[in-house]
This record gives C-alpha cells, sequence and structure tokens, in this order.
C-alpha cells in the first residue's frame, strides 16, 4: 500500500493532461495495495506438461487478454520453489509489457523468417516472448550492455530452450556495424519507473524532474545509436515503463523529426483497457497503461516502421570468429538432438555449439560485429570420444527425446535445484537427465556409488524449505 502522500506532487502534477489520467482513480489504486501477479507460458515446452497439468500447480485465474499464452494468477506462489519455474515452463511476467505480442503481430509477418534484436533484453522477459512469436527460420538476437544484466538474461534464455537466440553483450552504438540488418528492433528503453510505483515503491523516492530529462536523454541516444541497424520496411517498437511525456509522446516526436520513420497503428478492443494516446506534434499513436484502468502496472509502447533508405549492409571479415566443428565431433554430438532442425555444428573454444544450418550467415555476421555469450545450444565438451552434456543442452527444446531420463517428486527435484545429493532409483550409469513432471532439470551422472549434480552452481536454490 502506497499512501497517497507518498507520491510526489510534483509526479501527479505532471501527468495532468494526459489522455486517460485520472488523479481520483490513479491515486485510489495506489492507495489500494493491489498486486497483480501474471505469467507466461513457454509454447516450446508446454506440450510436454499439459495446462491442465500447469493448473493443478499454478494459482491460474484468468488469461490476459492480449498475449496467447499470459495468464493472471490468483495469488502469488513461491516461484522458487516450482521447479517447473526453473525449468523454464513460463516466466513470471508483468501483465502490461506482454502488449509486445500485439504490437509484433500486426506490425509484421510472422509466418516469414524475420531478424529480430531485443536490443535492452535483461532481464528476458520481452526475449522469451519474442522467442515464442517467431519462426524456426527467424533469428532473435538479445542483447544487453551491462555485464552482470547479461549473465541474467543468457540464464533465462538457456532455460527457455531456443536454438535460434543468439545473447550479446554490447553497448546499442556496437549494432551501427550491422547496418540494415534487423527485420524488428525492440528497445524497452532504461526509464525512469514510474509504472512500476505499485510494485516497487522504493523507486518513488528516486523519481525527480530531472531523472526523467536525464532518462529521456538517454533513451534518445539508445535509439539513434541502434536504429541504422534496421532495414528499410523494418519496425522499430519502442516502450518504457514511465507515465511521463518526456519519455514516451515526445521521443515519438522525436524520432520523426530526426529520422524517416512512420507511425504504425495498433488495434485495441476497447474492452481491454488501454488507452491509445497522440503525440503533441505528429500525432504519432501511442498506447498507455494505467493500473486504474486495467488489470497490469503502468506501461507505454508505440510502433514506427522504417521508410525505404538506404540498403547497404555490413561485410563479414575474411576469418570468421567461430570454427566448424569435425565431422568426428558431430557425429558424436547430434545423437543428442531430435533432427527436427537441421543444424550446423561449430567450436568455441571447447565447446560445441549446435545453431539453425538456415541462419549460418547471420550467426556469422552477429560473431563477427559483437561478443557473444551464448548462440543456439550449447551440447557441451568432448572428453575423447565421448560428449559431456552441458546444462544448456538438457534445457533445449531441440533434445532428442530418446535421452534416458528420471522422474522427480518435487522434494528430490528441489534436493536437485539445491545441487544438493539426490537418491536416485536403481538405473543405469552414465549421463541421465532428471525431470520434474515431464519437463527437464538438469544432469546427473550415476556411478557405480553415488550420483553427481550437474546443476549450474550460479543457478542453484540458496534457501532452505520447498514453499
Amino acid at each position: 500500500m502506497i499512501p497517497v502522500s507518498a507520491l510526489p506532487p510534483a509526479f501527479i502534477r505532471s501527468l495532468e493532461g494526459i489522455h486517460g489520467f485520472s488523479r481520483e482513480s490513479f491515486e485510489a489504486v495506489h492507495a489500494s495495495g493491489e498486486q497483480v501477479t501474471s505469467i507466461r507460458f513457454n509454447p516450446g515446452k508446454l506440450a510436454n506438461c499439459q495446462l491442465d497439468t500447469a493448473n493443478r500447480i499454478l494459482p491460474l485465474a484468468e488469461k490476459i487478454p492480449w498475449a496467447a499464452h499470459g495468464y493472471y494468477l490468483s495469488e502469488r506462489p513461491s516461484f522458487t520453489f516450482d521447479p517447473l519455474f526453473h525449468a523454464g515452463l513460463y516466466y513470471v511476467q508483468e501483465a502490461s509489457s506482454m502488449f509486445l505480442e500485439q504490437a509484433l503481430k500486426q506490425s509484421t509477418n510472422l509466418d516469414q523468417p524475420l531478424r529480430v534484436l531485443d536490443l535492452c533484453a535483461a532481464p528476458g522477459g520481452k526475449s522469451t516472448h519474442l522467442q515464442s512469436l517467431l519462426s524456426k527460420e527467424s533469428l532473435l538476437v538479445s542483447n544487453e550492455v551491462i555485464r552482470q544484466r547479461a549473465a541474467i538474461l543468457e540464464e533465462n534464455m538457456v532455460k527457455w530452450g531456443a536454438p535460434n537466440a543468439i545473447i550479446t553483450n554490447n553497448d546499442p552504438q556496437d549494432f551501427g556495424k550491422l547496418e540494415n540488418f534487423f527485420d524488428v528492433i525492440v528497445v524497452d528503453a532504461p526509464c525512469s519507473g514510474s509504472g512500476l510505483f505499485r510494485r516497487e515503491p522504493e523507486a518513488i523516492t528516486e523519481w525527480s524532474g530531472q531523472a526523467v530529462q536525464l532518462c529521456s536523454q538517454r533513451q534518445q541516444r539508445i535509439l539513434a545509436d541502434s536504429l541504422p541497424a534496421l532495414k528499410p520496411g523494418g519496425v522499430l517498437i519502442y516502450s518504457t515503463c514511465s507515465y511521463s511525456k518526456e519519455e514516451d509522446e515526445a521521443i515519438l516526436d522525436w524520432l520523426l523529426d530526426e529520422f524517416s520513420l512512420e507511425p504504425v497503428v495498433i488495434r485495441i478492443p476497447v474492452e481491454w483497457g488501454i488507452v491509445e494516446t497522440r503525440s503533441e506534434k505528429h500525432a504519432a499513436c501511442g498506447y498507455r497503461f494505467f493500473p486504474d484502468h486495467l488489470q497490469g502496472e503502468g506501461f507505454f509502447l508505440a510502433c514506427l516502421r522504417k521508410k525505404d533508405g538506404d540498403r547497404k549492409t555490413g561485410r563479414l571479415s575474411k576469418k570468421p570468429a567461430l570454427q566448424k566443428a569435425s565431422k568426428n565431433e558431430v557425429a558424436i554430438a547430434s545423437p543428442w538432438l531430435d533432427g527436427a532442425i537441421p543444424m550446423q555444428w561449430w567450436k568455441q573454444d571447447e565447446m560445441v555449439l549446435a545453431f539453425p544450418a538456415l541462419l549460418e550467415q547471420e550467426l556469422l555476421m552477429i560473431t563477427d560485429k559483437l561478443y557473444v555469450r551464448h548462440a543456439g545450444i550449447t551440447m557441451g565438451k568432448m572428453a575423447g570420444n565421448i560428449l559431456v552434456p552441458d546444462h544448456a543442452l538438457a534445457m533445449s527444446t531441440g533434445l532428442h527425446a530418446g535421452i534416458v531420463g528420471i522422474s522427480l517428486k518435487k522434494e528430490e527435484a528441489l534436493q536437485y535445484l539445491r545441487k544438493e545429493p539426490v537418491n536416485l532409483p536403481a538405473s543405469e550409469q552414465g549421463w541421465a537427465l532428471v525431470k520434474y513432471q515431464h519437463i527437464p532439470l538438469g544432469w546427473v551422472k550415476v556411478l557405480s556409488n553415488r550420483v553427481n549434480n550437474y546443476y549450474p552452481s550460479a543457478w542453484r536454490i540458496l534457501k532452505s524449505g520447498n514453499n
């Protein structure tokens, strides 16, 4: 609960005149203490754990109308102690931000192969959402400039299990090397965060008019640095979790003044409660989410298309950053995947990687121009003629169904996720996949006298308990 007096008077004054803002109901919803919790399922893994099973585990309420796999929860459970959360079956995401799905669906042809960049991607909510919407022939590049946040992004994307994703750790200006490369660029820009006051009351003390101005300037730099990478006819999706016009509609006017762009209109049913707004100078469409109008936090999104322009693209260096895996390494690694998607096999240091063969040139271009943390499926290391499987392989949606799997009860699964010793039923020695509710959790190696737990140490549950 946020006392009305805690909302800065200057903040409230800054919202006066914004279409859809009602001071009385806005202050009331902030003072109510209401909390909205929502999740989005991973369609790549939901088939293995049917929705009715998930419904028995999670307190699902109604569907989020603008997201095909989004659900509100009737209460907030302890996600830390749900093995399915760690397995990548679902992502805990704020409902308003799932409106990205409508922007993408209504501005692009998702049946066609697309190159998509999520520029400010950590912790991974929008990237996992994008990956669920894109075709298998499409490429998703998820970038985060801050190294520690890039590690969190990598963890969440690996758990999502997509083979057609690349995680990078670069400054936005580095993407200028990829001229006219992307069909879609998503910029969920760093902002003053006023839309999250209900969820993060501590952010109230950090808000100021000066902070809004600094964020606006930063947003302009990020957009100016990244727009050269958007191809003519491509789509920019811009969003913030701020209510401030300086970070929302004013940015649209600045974009239309400085770049060859045109607004894209997104159709929204009235019953959704989303407010369509227009920028002051160019009447560009934006979409505002107010928590007193719908179940969700404060959010703003707009969509713009790049007009025709220079179509030249960057060139590859003569020496690629990756090397091809040997025929022997491919023969050893390939049986671990289901073969549904033709793969190209690569080596990066000691690791064997699998990446969709159709996207070979895209992979080479990205690794040539940017710092890549993760690409495709990290299969594992070679130890002689044996593959030591990586955790990313266990998380992959392309894992072969014939891999030996051992089902765990919830208490056993939590022991595994804490990286504690796990007692397993008698089974053949060697590598085995441990599962919960038919969803893979990771690898163990069964030896004659013990079972070694190979869950990543950095990802382990540190809390005790089981609920």
